[in-house]
């Protein structure tokens, strides 16, 4: 692949629009993993779900979670296949097992520690939004830094262009829209379910369906309007100011 170019006098160490494409494809692919990946991710989370809404029993449900995790990274493993999105699942039944004790400590109901596994995930989607906004607000949009890896001559010369730039923070809001829809709608009924506004069983099947089907067809829908925008790009370079 080809993602340094030298096109009408455009210094060559200056990224263009098909390096951006690339970039995004690449990115996409390591995103979404396929459907092994997407299966990775989601079957934890939905395993919980189903042990813990009939036996409302914790420990049993976190223990099936962390076992289907556990096995898919052996398989994973044994395979010599990346275990990327494995560990990305495995990380995350962690972090609920001890957000589930944290709130068992503090004289959390077994109901309540059920809603407990799924706050992480909604206070690292509230962090990764809060991340790539200010990081657009402040001129140096994240994509601009998966950008600038490629080019390790120079890799902040997207900053210094106009259109590169411009570019790379209409990518990253739309990296971050569903990690922010997320939660916008995950986090309300989480507190509701705190709350006792509604029953906590329905606010963790509710969380997970909007985390697993809503969350993944966001994520494609974004990852797709990422690639579309690039190819229908057609702003032209233009040398650095230095």
């Amino acid at each position: 692949m080809n993602e340094i170019a030298d096109l009408d006098g455009v210094p060559a160490h200056v990224p263009t629009v098909d390096t951006v494409e690339a970039l995004v494809r690449r990115q996409l692919a390591t995103a979404l993993g396929g459907r092994r990946g997407f299966l990775e991710a989601a079957v934890p989370g939905l395993v919980f779900t189903i042990v813990w809404l009939p036996t409302k029993d914790v420990v049993w449900a976190v223990g099936a979670s962390g076992a289907i995790a556990g096995a898919a990274l052996l398989l994973r493993l044994a395979q010599r296949s990346s275990t990327q999105y494995v560990w990305n699942a495995v990380f995350g039944v962690f972090l609920g097992w001890l957000f589930v004790r944290w709130a068992g400590s503090a004289g959390a109901t077994p109901e309540e520690q059920g809603l407990y596994f799924y706050l992480p995930g909604i206070l690292f989607s509230l962090g990764y939004t809060v991340v790539l906004g200010l990081s657009c607000l402040l001129r140096w949009p994240m994509m601009g830094f998966m950008l600038g890896v490629t080019d390790p001559e120079d890799p902040f010369g997207w900053q210094r262009n106009d259109q590169i730039r411009a570019l790379c923070s209409r990518l990253t809001w739309l990296l971050l829209l569903p990690g922010a829809v997320g939660v916008l709608l995950q986090g309300p009924v989480w507190l509701a379910g705190h709350s006792g506004a509604i029953g906590t069983g329905t606010a963790v099947l509710t969380i997970f369906l909007l985390r697993t089907v809503l969350g993944w067809v966001l994520r494609i829908g974004a990852w797709s309007a990422m690639v579309w925008l690039v190819a229908r790009n057609a702003t032209p370079l233009e040398p650095d100011a230095a």
